[in-house]
């Protein structure tokens, strides 16, 4: 794979609520562009940062929609897909598909703890299958953190040598740097994407393709050094040591608050709960020093 052709960054976004609850569609169409203006190759919506087990399915479409009419081209988009039923991930990933996005970030069938891997691989199997001919571009998505369902190295062999031009890589939020390095090395012609920004650099010099980053939606120009040209960046490394402290959600959220200047990006949707406001200051206060050049209200 060429740098070119690289993954390249992909901002996690996180999703911004009005005072009543709702999706501010103006507000979320306006950090996408500027995501994008600031370095970022597409946007992934719907994921973990995103709050996407919390959008219904309405709310996704009044999103897509809004992205599009706001000048965001679907190439430009992921869609993470969190279901456990087979044939609502089927429709959920067809609808995005037949949008042309650029790819489906696609979660293992989380509620079922334990599963085997044959378990896991025929449920994706059965989702490739039930999507004929639109089945393109998934990115299997390991985060067992959240999902209690990891996938495993063999695992994800298997599933890329019986569907190739299907399963196009993986996203890796395992926080594991032994396992990422022996996922990266036995990549094949699969793109290794890597969720932890503090393992990133290194990760893309050792083969690996980019990032879907949380943290690109705070500093988009900093962590495209990590995820492109490969180098490491001691300042982003601090930032996300403390990111991990608290709930990482929210404490994105906080900080698109801080850079911003705009309070209102601090709100979270139930059961997540925003950043205290002690915990939010410390958030800032190390953003402030290890970015000094930046100035919040100005991202």
């Amino acid at each position: 794979m060429t740098r070119k052709d690289r993954f390249g960054l992909s901002a996690a976004l996180t999703t911004p609520f009005d005072a009543e609850g709702r999706i501010d569609l103006a507000r979320l169409v306006a950090h996408a562009r500027r995501c994008l203006d600031r370095g970022c190759d597409s946007i992934t919506l719907f994921g973990t940062t995103g709050e996407g087990a919390s959008i219904a399915p309405e709310e996704r479409i009044a999103v897509f929609d809004a992205l599009i009419a706001g000048g965001v081209a679907p190439k430009r988009l992921v869609v993470a897909v969190a279901e456990t039923a087979v044939g609502t991930a089927i429709a959920r990933a067809r609808t995005a598909l037949e949008a042309d996005v650029r790819a489906v970030l696609l979660l293992p069938p989380f509620y079922f703890k334990n599963p085997s891997d044959t378990g896991v691989f025929d449920w994706y199997a059965a989702i490739f299958a039930g999507l004929g001919p639109t089945a393109r571009d998934v990115l299997l998505y390991h985060i067992p953190s959240v999902t209690e369902v990891p996938l495993s190295l063999p695992l994800v062999r298997r599933l890329a040598d019986a569907f190739p031009g299907v399963v196009r890589g993986v996203k890796d939020s395992g926080c594991d740097w032994p396992a990422t390095e022996k996922l990266v090395a036995a990549r094949g012609e699969l793109e290794i994407l890597v969720g932890d920004e503090r393992d990133l650099a290194r990760a893309v010099r050792a083969g690996g393709a980019g990032a879907i980053s949380g943290m690109g939606n705070v500093c988009p120009e900093r962590i495209r050094r990590l995820a492109v040209d490969g180098i490491d960046d001691p300042a982003v490394a601090d930032l996300v040591d403390a990111v991990v402290k608290v709930p990482v959600t929210p404490a994105v959220k906080a900080l698109v608050a801080h850079v911003t200047g705009d309070a209102g990006w601090a709100r979270t949707r139930a059961p997540l709960e925003a950043t205290p406001a002690g915990a939010a200051a410390v958030l800032a206060e190390v953003h402030d020093r290890v970015f000094p050049d930046t100035r919040p209200g100005r991202s």
